[in-house]
């Protein structure tokens, strides 16, 4: 995380300000959201976008920690500007929909966003969703969580795509075959929707080693965030 001002990052440690992108076509919105971000004092907007083309060029040229991509864009979405900015890596991407659920959803899922909030989300709630995904965990509005998980889990296979991608993964499914005990409780735990702090209290670790383990899970499973995790784990380990 980069940033020149004191704040605390998700496992309460001293650490830089979060720097945030706003990308929606709806300019009263990224006001809104700008002041609700700014308020807490250790939140800063480095940037605006009305499209997803723009937040991409703004993503490479700024390197925020966060996006906070509104789905439904013109020109280019918010599914195709989440792709490319967590394909190269450029900053974590929170998906801002007016819906709980609607056709876009999966997709986000897909692209990598690491989670999702409704677009009437309140300040508390935007700041906090913001300082933890900016410390590598992952936020799903309550109003999304049980209608997500449904819609995807068991029916939409996250990572890498089998040949039929209709084909809900299985309990002997490769991907869970290559964790180890320890990989599948972090799993079971992403599946809950855990924190990182929560996870190490569970496991009676230090929230860094439940990054590592966080971290060699996704790349065991092929998955690009926590919330893919998360889907996957309702499907791996039920």
């Amino acid at each position: 995380m980069s940033g020149d001002a004191v704040g605390k990052d998700g496992d309460g440690m001293v650490g830089a300000r979060v720097r945030v992108l706003l990308a929606d076509d709806h300019g009263a919105i990224r006001a809104g959201l700008r002041l609700m971000l700014e308020q807490s004092g250790d939140v800063q907007v480095v940037g605006e976008a009305g499209d997803g083309e723009v937040a991409v060029r703004q993503a490479r040229a700024l390197r925020p920690d966060v996006v906070l991509m509104d789905v439904r864009m013109p020109g280019t979405d918010g599914i195709t500007a989440t792709e490319a900015i967590v394909r190269e890596g450029l900053a974590e991407v929170v998906a801002l929909t007016t819906f709980d659920l609607d056709e876009y959803v999966v997709g986000m899922v897909r692209a990598g966003a690491a989670g999702f909030l409704l677009k009437s989300v309140g300040a508390a709630e935007l700041v906090d969703a913001v300082r933890r995904v900016a410390a590598g965990e992952g936020v799903l509005a309550p109003e999304v969580t049980r209608r997500l998980l449904d819609a995807v889990a068991g029916r939409v296979p996250l990572g890498e795509p089998p040949a039929d991608d209709t084909a809900p993964a299985t309990a002997d499914d490769p991907r869970l075959a290559a964790l180890t005990a320890r990989e599948r409780e972090v799993l079971a735990g992403l599946g809950e929707g855990l924190s990182n702090a929560q996870l190490a209290e569970r496991l009676v670790v230090s929230p860094t080693t439940v990054k590592s383990h966080v971290s060699r899970v996704l790349g065991k499973l092929g998955v690009r965030s926590r919330l893919q995790a998360g889907v996957l784990a309702r499907d791996l380990l039920r």
